[in-house]
Order: C-alpha cells, then structure tokens, then sequence
C-alpha cells in the first residue's frame, strides 16, 4: 500500500457574536490564521458562522473576505450560512480551497426546526489531501446519509453544527447527558462508516447549547474540546482507513 500523506485537520469553537458585532468576519479571519500556525490543512467553522442575522450569497462580501483569506493563507476552510441560492434559503456549507476559490458546496439536507428549503443530495468532494464529505448538525442522526458518502469514497467527513438539546429530551443533568448523546454519534458515525469525522459546534449565550468539538477515527476522539472557545487539532492517518475496511469487510 503506497502511503500518503497525513493531512491535519482543525475544528474552530468560536464564540459568536461577541459584544455587538453581527458577524464573526474578524474571529474567523483570526483562526483561519491560527489553524495555519499548526500546519492545518483545513480549518471547519461551526454552523451559522458568518452573520448573526442576514441570509447572504455566495458572492457577499463577508464570503470573498474569508475567501480571501483562505488564498492569503493557502489552507483550505468549510464555513456554513443560509445562502439565497436561486430565489430559495439553503443552509449551505462551503468548501474553500487554498487559491480562495469555492471548491463546492452542501446543502443541509435533514433540518430541525430551520426555515429554509432542505437539500436533496449529498455531496463528497476529492481536495488535495482527502476524499471529504459534509453534514450539518441534524444530519448527524441519520445514518443512511453517512452510507451514501461511503459509497462515493469518503474518508473525512466534517460536520459544522450548532447542536442545541430539547428540554423535554432530560428530566435533569440536561447538559451533561446530551454531551454523550452527541458524542455517541459522531464515534458511531465514524466507525459504522471507517472513516474520519470532525464535529465543530460554536460556544454561544445560550444555555442550550451544547459547545462540544470533536475529531474522532473509526476507533477513538483524537481531540476534543467543551464549554470554551478554542481551536483543535489532529493529524489523521488515511492509510489506517484502508487497513480497518480490510478487517472490517472480511
């Protein structure tokens, strides 16, 4: 088996909208940049990251600076925002590549509670360093979804989300039992699938939120972070992939 390279891949727990600010411009400008210090090969941002309360298009201003800033850097970045996409909202993921050029995007597809038009398809798409494929939030407790982007060759799949709990889901320690509720699924999702799985939620002022990020194998959380704003990292070895689906598929 030829080896590859080990690509590093960054998850950013940003806080949003601090002071009054109705964007996050400059805190992703700064991770961006901070991911790149650490040698990241991409950075995923949480969902719903750009502006508080405008739904935007692929061509606003706030898009081409972070774009900017990802050709600035030569790394690559997933950021997620309801986008105007032919007269229809989507909650869309985008997929920057290292020239600042918008390599792909994704369409959230299982929504909960969104106001927006669900998505149709899934979508993997082949980068420099991996075969990455994109949920968001919801998507997360589906696993069909994570099926089909098995069939089409993934091996990294990141998922920007902004994963509040019900409060009817607990009678009590609400927080701390939908931590392992939210943990379980990205550790099963990565190993029914053999593949890597980056999860990036934000640390927001809401006491239903849950500020879990995580980048996990098929077989254990390679990093993770909660309850504070931070970035991290992991290095991943896709060659391990290969070697567990041999076991696995005998």
């Amino acid at each position: 088996m030829k080896k590859r390279k080990q690509p590093i891949v960054a998850a950013a727990q940003i806080k949003y909208f601090e002071g009054y600010s109705k964007n996050n411009l400059s805190k992703i400008k700064r991770y961006i940049n901070l991911a790149k210090q650490k040698n990241a090969d991409i950075v995923c941002f949480p969902e719903s990251c750009v502006h508080k309360t405008a739904t935007l298009h692929k061509n606003h201003k706030l898009i081409k600076e972070i774009r900017e800033e990802c050709r600035k850097h030569s790394i690559w970045c997933i950021i997620t925002e309801d986008l105007k996409i032919k007269r229809k909202t989507y909650n869309t993921a985008l997929l920057i590549d290292r020239k600042g050029r918008i390599h792909g995007g994704y369409k959230k597809i299982n929504l909960y509670g969104d106001e927006v038009t669900p998505g149709k398809k899934i979508e993997v798409f082949k980068t420099d360093f991996a075969k990455v494929g994109i949920a968001i939030c919801w998507d997360l407790a589906f696993p069909e979804l994570f099926k089909k982007m098995k069939k089409a060759g993934v091996e990294i799949v990141f998922c920007p989300a902004q994963w509040w709990y019900d409060t009817e889901a607990h009678k009590q320690k609400h927080k701390e039992r939908e931590f392992k509720i939210l943990e379980s699924l990205a550790r099963t999702r990565a190993y029914e699938n053999i593949c890597f799985l980056v999860l990036c939620n934000p640390v927001m002022d809401s006491k239903r939120q849950i500020s879990y990020s995580a980048i996990i194998s098929p077989t254990r959380v390679l990093a993770e972070i909660r309850n504070k704003e931070g970035l991290i990292t992991a290095k991943l070895n896709l060659n391990k992939i290969k070697k567990l689906q041999k076991v696995y598929n005998e």
